[in-house]
């Protein structure tokens, strides 16, 4: 079997942590993808997955088998690709992984870089904050969007690209709906009024949550939500159709702006406002792929569009 087969099918081992799904998704059988495992650690004479019922991990040894597996496969892809950019239109694969509250713009920015450089493949998945730090260390993900005052708290060899700055609205039932969709209140309210009201926030394992929290914090308030999820779509929903309140940032408030129900409220007193941007690895060598996305990401036409999806209080249909 070609090398570089086996050792990608190390790599989605890695992601997915399941050997069915794994398999799956490199479209083989479960039995011939542990074969292939089975004849890399024939090859490296070591064991390189932890025996168990499950998937429990890789050993020490296949920890260091499946980083350098990485490298390889990520050299391997910056040649394929340097090979088949023809005037400066590049080919190949970019994998960009996102915070939940931010794919609403993850999407607008995978859309449209595909749009302008049509080889480009396009893999864009949410995931955690730490999930993408650990991916783009370890090549897995090419590029990351997501909060990146985390990178200044740790030391790190990522470097980040200023996108926006997230700010957070209450989400309520609109007294009084508007026509034209979703109201936009000027008038803020008080972190300390919300922490009154019914919420259905994030789990407390989410970084969104963490932030809502330490909002709270300031104000000696411990919140106690009535609902809690991992679901961006629930925070939403339960308010569109329950008797709960939530607290989104504007990224996530732009998505709603069809929900006449609705009403957002900008929050103050502490003012939260959270930098997001892009991450990428510090690398002598960019894959055209990621050198093409970084481009655009400091493109003023992108950034306008990002500032016009982000919850600022300057659209129709805003009111006292």
């Amino acid at each position: 079997m070609n090398l570089f087969t086996s050792l990608s099918y190390l790599a989605a081992l890695h992601e997915h942590k399941h050997f069915g799904r794994a398999a799956d998704a490199c479209h083989i059988t479960q039995p011939a993808f542990s074969n292939a495992i089975r004849a890399l650690e024939e090859e490296f004479d070591t064991a390189i997955v932890k025996r168990g019922r499950s998937f429990e991990g890789f050993t020490p040894e296949g920890e260091r088998i499946f980083q350098s597996a990485q490298r390889m496969l990520h050299e391997h892809a910056l040649l394929l690709q340097d090979l088949q950019t023809v005037n400066d239109q590049p080919v190949g694969t970019l994998t960009l992984g996102a915070v939940p509250s931010v794919m609403p713009i993850a999407a607008r920015f995978v859309g449209r870089l595909q749009a302008r450089y049509t080889g480009l493949s396009m893999v864009l998945r949410s995931m955690s904050s730490q999930d993408i730090e650990s991916g783009l260390e370890n090549l897995s993900v090419d590029l990351g969007l997501g909060y990146t005052d985390r990178l200044q708290a740790r030391a790190t060899k990522l470097v980040a690209t200023h996108q926006y700055t997230e700010r957070y609205f209450l989400l309520r039932r609109a007294a009084k709906p508007l026509k034209s969709g979703l109201r936009l209140v000027r008038q803020p309210i008080r972190w300390a009024e919300a922490a009154d009201l019914p919420l259905c926030l994030l789990t407390p394992e989410m970084h969104n949550r963490t932030i809502v929290d330490a909002a709270f914090r300031q104000l000696g308030v411990d919140v106690k939500p009535v609902i809690e999820t991992n679901s961006i779509l629930t925070l939403g929903l339960t308010v569109l159709v329950g008797e709960v309140c939530s607290i989104l940032p504007g990224a996530l408030v732009g998505v709603l702006r069809g929900y006449a129900e609705l009403e957002a409220i900008p929050l103050i007193d502490p003012d939260v406002l959270t930098p997001i941007g892009f991450m990428s690895a510090r690398a002598d060598r960019q894959s055209n792929a990621l050198h093409a996305a970084l481009a655009m990401a400091n493109d003023p036409l992108w950034l306008h569009h990002v500032m016009a999806h982000v919850g600022l209080l300057r659209a129709s249909g805003a009111a006292n």
